[in-house]
Order: C-alpha cells, then structure tokens, then sequence
C-alpha cells in the first residue's frame, strides 16, 4: 500500500479506538457509582465484619468526589475498551504479516488479557482482604486517657491506592508473554533465563516492593506468583525457541 493509504488506515483505527473508549467512557461514568461500589467492597466486608455500621470514606474538597468518579469512569474505558484498542491494532499490523508471523503471534495476543485478567483478580480477591486487614489493625481503641486512631480513608486516594494495585499486578503479569516472545525471535535464550534465576529472583522481590505499597503481604503476594510465572516461562520457551540446526554428519 502506498504511504497515504496506510496513514488513512492507521486513522481509521485510531478513530474506531477512540470511539469505542468515548463510548466505554460514558457507560461506565454512568455506572461509576456502582463500579466505585464494586472496587471499594473489600474495604467495606472488613469494616462490617469488625462491627463498623457508621464507617464511612470522606471527601475534603468541593470537587473530589466529582473528580473520583470521573477517575472510575476513566479506568473503566481504558479496561473495557481495550480489547478494541487491540483489535483494531491487530488489524492494523497483520496484513504486513506473513502467515507463519501470524501464527506465532496469535497465542501471545490471546495469552496478553487473560493473564492481565488474573493478576488484577489475584489483587481484588486475594491481596486486597489482606493487605486491609493488615493496614486496619494499626486501629486502636479509646482508653483511659488516651485518644482512639480510627480510618477515616478519603475516596480519592482509596481509588487511586487499587486502581495503582490493579494495574501493577495485571502489567506484572505480562511478564511470561514477553520472555516467551523474546525468546521466540532469538533475543533471549532458554539457558540465559535458567542463568539467571537466581538474579531474576531478587529482582522481582525489588520489583514487587517498588510498585507494591509498604506492607510485606502486597509485596510477597506479587513476588511469588512472578517467580512461578517465570518457572512457567521457561518451560513455554522451550516449546517456542527456535531450535538450533542439527549438525551435518
């Protein structure tokens, strides 16, 4: 295709992605009380389950609570609307492809949202009900001359600690898809990443305290499912290295 013809198909994408993150923003700004509703429930079963019936999260400016929902409804499009993104980038780049390329680039693509899909659910489902409980036992009752510490967390900063927490556990685990592509193309090798488990061991505890918040649960929650995820890549990329040619006799 001529160079004009791909800038005029490259912009017909980008208007389909941004007509469907317009669309998917709106929904869910509509909904963003309920999606709000849905990533705020691990903190309010806790809450109940200590007793708490008037707990409540607050607001400090005229404009927070506004701006949160807009956040939710933004983070909403964005994850709703990307596989349309990918489409549409699918259907960009694939007919330059040949069909051996798209054959050993498709696994990847559907292998991407599935994994992104169970890094977000293992920090709702699992890390989010600990990480809680660890942080709400710092709470201390009144006393006898003492004044009581009670969590009274604001609405902002509580979306913008999960959505961060969503996000760094789902792009975590995007890790296997892109050892097992690199070692595909030849950048990377089996033995290299055998090599270097041990260092890939340290960094992945380094990584899990940089993008984790400062309590041990989130960070060895992230780090022992990369481990495994990693173990899990190697065997993958056994299967997918190119093999090395057999030597002629």
């Amino acid at each position: 295709m001529p160079l004009m013809d791909h800038l005029m198909e490259l912009r017909r994408r980008l208007l389909w992605s941004a007509i469907a993150f317009l669309i998917s923003f709106g929904v869910c700004y509509y909904f963003s009380q309920q999606i709000y509703g849905f990533l705020a429930r691990p903190l309010a079963t806790i809450l109940q389950e200590q007793g708490g019936g008037d707990r409540r999260m607050i607001f400090t400016a005229l404009y927070e609570a506004f701006f949160t929902y807009l956040k939710v409804a933004f983070f909403g499009a964005v994850f709703f609307s990307f596989p349309i993104w990918a489409t549409q980038l699918w259907l960009f780049i694939a007919p330059g492809l040949y069909r051996s390329e798209k054959r050993a680039v498709t696994p990847f693509l559907v292998a991407s949202p599935i994994l992104f899909l169970m890094g977000a659910a293992l920090a709702y489902y699992f890390i989010f009900p600990l990480a809680w409980h660890f942080f709400i036992s710092f709470e201390t009752p009144a006393g006898a001359g003492s004044v009581p510490i009670q969590l009274e967390a604001k609405v902002s900063e509580y979306l913008s600690l999960v959505m961060h927490m969503i996000l760094a556990f789902g792009i975590a685990f995007q890790m296997p898809v892109a050892l097992v592509l690199l070692c595909r193309v030849g950048i990377l090798s089996v033995a290299g990443l055998r090599k270097g488990r041990r260092y890939a061991i340290v960094g992945m505890f380094a990584l899990a305290a940089i993008i984790t918040p400062p309590d041990v649960i989130s960070q060895v929650g992230l780090a022992i499912p990369l481990i495994l995820l990693y173990e899990i890549s190697i065997l993958f990329a056994v299967w997918v290295a190119p093999k090395p040619p057999e030597e002629t006799k």
